[in-house]
């Protein structure tokens, strides 16, 4: 990435360093000081733009639908498992200046050079074609009822925008954040006052009880979360003397604050009645007047770009972090595309039935986030008076291996999954008994892994 003439002692010439219109060509290797810019502050708006759209919308939307609360109770749980969410972010963001390597890259250190496998390759499949595919539905309705284009061609205009802005790379996902973030700040808060002006707010709810409010915890936690593996993609390129409070400080305000407003406004608008017909996107914009309307279905095409350029990146990312052997020409570019058009393709697929694929989805995502968040922040917690040069060694050894990390992450899967999880089309033993747990599986996977991997780490074979 940077180069210097042979034999002198002249400064590196980055070659990417902060231009932003160049195509990255890095990948999970670390990032060199020379090619180290920005600063912590980049980080609000890209943690704040991806989630000002309308898949955040739909968080507070079920919790009030599908869960059974009332507007205050869904609040509560929103802002408890948001908040939980965003701290994580900001603590596992630290580790981008130390190392200068993707989240999936730093996840060997908890589960080996081979048992990250695993993890990398979900978080692979989670971002670039679950939450692709769920965001890109949600920009191709918005697009739909604007414009009247028919979904499927009105799919695949948002996604060959959102392939370029993760193709270009690191510079430009960042800058198309910072430019988006006041546009949908100013329309989706206009339309918040709105929508609180005409929302019925003292509804009793639909006797969702204890359950609807852990449902609904587990779907905001889950959701927060779920950038947790992506963390340190955006913070890699700071440099190593970037100021640790603001490096935390930033990502987690900007996912808090985005997530938590967001959110908000989507269970103040189930409140209000709306065509059963109607899509998911018109059913939210239906009691705006129209100009205001036309305002939010334009920046909900806009979020649903922001928070896909961070999915198609990351698939990328974390592809890059399993490690294979992969010839010249599968890049990172190239792994951007092929991480589109699976996600295009599996968008496609849900187009029909968009509002319980997503539900489904929201659930799903924290059953394997939870375990892995456990097992990583353990061993982070261990490491903390760890040199870097040690650990940074250990990234990059293939015959470093971690199987204690892997026995956690599958065994409070097994447990928590079985035993608690609380969805549509499966139902585990403690719900199906007691249906006011309702769906605890990512707090259960999360302690399991957590103490399972605290108390193996402290024997002296934990790692090898």
């Amino acid at each position: 990435m940077t180069t210097a003439p042979a034999g002198t002692t002249a400064p590196i010439t980055p070659e990417y360093g902060d231009r932003v219109i160049a195509v990255e060509t890095a990948g999970s290797e670390p990032i060199p000081e020379a090619e180290r810019h920005g600063s912590p502050l980049q980080l609000l708006w890209t943690w704040a733009s991806p989630n000002i759209e309308f898949a955040t919308v739909y968080i507070g939307v079920i919790s009030v639908l599908f869960f059974g609360l009332n507007f205050w109770q869904a609040a509560a749980a929103l802002l408890l498992g948001t908040a939980l969410g965003a701290l994580t972010q900001g603590v596992l963001s630290l580790d981008g200046p130390r190392f200068g390597v993707p989240q999936m890259v730093i996840s060997r250190l908890s589960f080996g050079y081979r048992g990250n496998l695993l993890p990398a390759g979900v978080n692979a499949l989670v971002a670039g074609v679950g939450w692709f595919a769920v965001n890109s539905v949600s920009a191709a309705f918005a697009l739909n009822t604007l414009t009247g284009l028919r979904p499927l061609p009105s799919l695949l205009l948002v996604v060959a925008v959102e392939i370029v802005i993760g193709f270009i790379g690191h510079n430009f996902v960042h800058a198309f954040e910072k430019y988006a973030f006041p546009a949908l700040a100013v329309v989706f808060l206009v339309a918040g006052v709105w929508t609180f002006d005409h929302a019925d707010l003292g509804t009793s709810g639909g006797g969702g009880g204890i359950g609807g409010f852990l449902l609904a915890f587990s779907t905001a936690w889950g959701y927060a979360a779920g950038w947790n593996p992506y963390a340190t993609d955006y913070s890699r390129y700071l440099p190593r003397t970037a100021n640790r409070f603001k490096t935390a400080l930033y990502p987690a305000v900007g996912l808090f604050l985005s997530v938590a407003v967001v959110s908000l406004i989507g269970a103040a608008s189930a409140t209000i009645a709306a065509p059963d017909s109607a899509t998911p996107t018109a059913a939210f914009t239906g009691h705006l007047p129209s100009w205001l309307g036309d305002l939010v279905l334009l920046s909900i095409i806009l979020g649903g770009i922001s928070a896909n350029a961070l999915n198609v990146y990351s698939s990328a990312m974390s592809i890059t972090s399993l490690g294979l052997r992969l010839p010249a020409w599968l890049g990172r570019g190239a792994l951007v595309v092929l991480s589109g058009v699976a996600g295009t393709a599996a968008a496609w697929a849900s187009l029909s039935d968009a509002g319980h694929a997503y539900e489904a989805f929201l659930l799903v995502i924290a059953y394997w986030i939870g375990p892995w968040l456990g097992v990583v922040l353990v061993e982070r917690w261990f490491r903390t008076r760890t040199p870097d040069d040690e650990p940074a060694r250990r990234l990059g050894d293939r015959a470093f291996t971690n199987w204690s990390g892997i026995t956690a992450l599958l065994v409070g899967v097994a447990v928590s999954v079985p035993l608690f999880s609380n969805q549509e089309k499966y139902v585990g033993w403690v719900p199906k008994h007691w249906a006011s747990f309702g769906d605890i599986t990512c707090l259960v996977g999360f302690a399991v892994s957590a103490a399972l991997y605290a108390l193996l780490r402290r024997t002296p074979r934990a790692t090898g």
